[in-house]
């Protein structure tokens, strides 16, 4: 019986995706809840696994090709598949007594521009017909002079001028052409959006990273032992960012319209890189969580990111967010709001300085960190004053644990 691969509900408001990567060709026998194919959305991968035990008979939708929800992907004869074993092959085999018939080998042939004497194999044979390739510009590199399908489509292959290139040149061969990943149009846009419609500004402070070294160093073991997770620095971060936003309400809202929204509740954007691009999951109720309940939600967030198992419901909806670009050795940057947000939070990386301390030059472990908000909304000194405050409480944490 004939079943067929359809698109999956894709999420709310997503109506299209596009078909990523086929892991199954015609032919192929696949078992129930096997992977199919990846499609990919304005912002995530979805799987797509075989309804039933059996085997792909056709393949609908090709890779790069735009679906909708409930279009056929593929078409799969359903039924239990028998897949011949090693042992079962050999035994099939005839008698060293009984030579087995050979089958007749493949003649070569040249194709009907071929001038030259050369033997090409059936493949090359029909790509330099194709590709009316002149055989005379062919060298030959297969056993017995026999041109391959490879010496072909080198020969076809533009060569490089022999002089050095000048402004004027044309640099087309030496380019890759590659489509855009529906994630990568999206991140693209959604980010020439914020520039176009926020009246993004930034402003920038220093942190002296050592007491957070110091507690994080002093409890590290017992941290772990209990909860089964490293007490690392973005629990430190959110839990800051949390107080600074119940102070300064003005970076936890949006504009809708002619409204500004104030937010009474705290879900904060993590930007997390993978290999599809940047996405920023949410922390939901982070004021709600402990250290450990931080950093087992930003672990447990980062892992779907990098597995390509997030959901849109796991991406929507931050109030705020926070990135790090010091994971990748980023000294200082500007980060650019994720809309309709009205701030967001750039760590960096942390570097050992030498700072003025009691009148005295020590090295300390130092973070620069930056704020860019929507200055339609956040003034300056509020902007400052949230940063600051961030900063005062990093650098006496303690302050973290009593809320003040």
């Amino acid at each position: 019986m004939s079943v067929q691969i359809v698109v999956p509900p894709l999420g709310e408001s997503v109506k299209e995706a596009t078909v990523a990567k086929w892991h199954k060709k015609p032919g192929d026998a696949v078992k129930v809840d096997e992977l199919l194919v990846e499609l990919e959305t304005d912002k995530v991968t979805l799987e797509v696994n075989a309804p039933a035990t059996g085997k792909i008979s056709e393949v609908v939708a090709n890779e790069g090709t735009n679906v909708g929800v409930g279009a056929v992907l593929g078409v799969m004869v359903e039924g239990n598949v028998a897949i011949a074993s090693p042992k079962s092959t050999a035994a099939a085999a005839p008698s060293p007594a009984a030579p087995a018939p050979t089958a007749p080998a493949k003649t070569a042939t040249k194709p009907a521009n071929a001038n030259t004497d050369a033997v090409l194999s059936p493949a090359a044979s029909k790509t330099a017909a194709d590709m009316k390739v002149d055989l005379k510009n062919v060298t030959p590199t297969g056993k017995d002079g026999r041109v391959t399908k490879g010496d072909v489509l080198a020969a076809e292959a533009p060569k490089a001028a022999p002089v050095a290139p000048t402004a004027t040149s044309d640099n087309t061969a030496r380019e890759q052409r590659v489509r855009m990943t529906r994630l990568r149009k999206t991140i693209a846009e959604r980010l020439k959006e914020s520039q176009n419609t926020a009246a993004i500004l930034s402003t920038f402070n220093e942190i002296d990273m050592s007491e957070t070294f110091r507690i994080r160093k002093q409890y590290q073991e017992q941290f772990m032992e209990k909860h089964g997770v490293k007490l690392g620095f973005m629990s430190f971060f959110v839990k800051a960012v949390v107080q600074a936003l119940k102070e300064i309400p003005s970076v936890n809202s949006s504009i809708d319209g002619e409204d500004i929204v104030y937010k009474n509740y705290y879900d904060i954007g993590i930007a997390v890189g993978t290999e599809q691009g940047l996405v920023v999951p949410v922390l939901r109720d982070a004021d709600k969580l402990g250290f450990a309940g931080i950093e087992k939600g930003i672990a447990a967030l980062g892992k779907r990111a990098r597995d390509g198992k997030l959901t849109m419901a796991d991406m929507a909806g931050a109030t705020f967010s926070v990135t790090n670009g010091g994971t990748y050795g980023s000294l200082l940057s500007t980060p650019i709001i994720n809309p309709p947000q009205s701030g967001i939070l750039g760590m960096h990386n942390i570097v050992e300085r030498p700072v003025a301390v009691n009148g005295q030059v020590v090295i300390h472990p130092m973070m620069y960190v930056a704020l860019s908000y929507d200055h339609r909304i956040i003034d300056g000194k509020e902007a400052v004053t949230f940063l600051v405050k961030i900063k005062q409480l990093i650098e006496r944490p303690e302050k973290l644990l009593f809320d003040i």
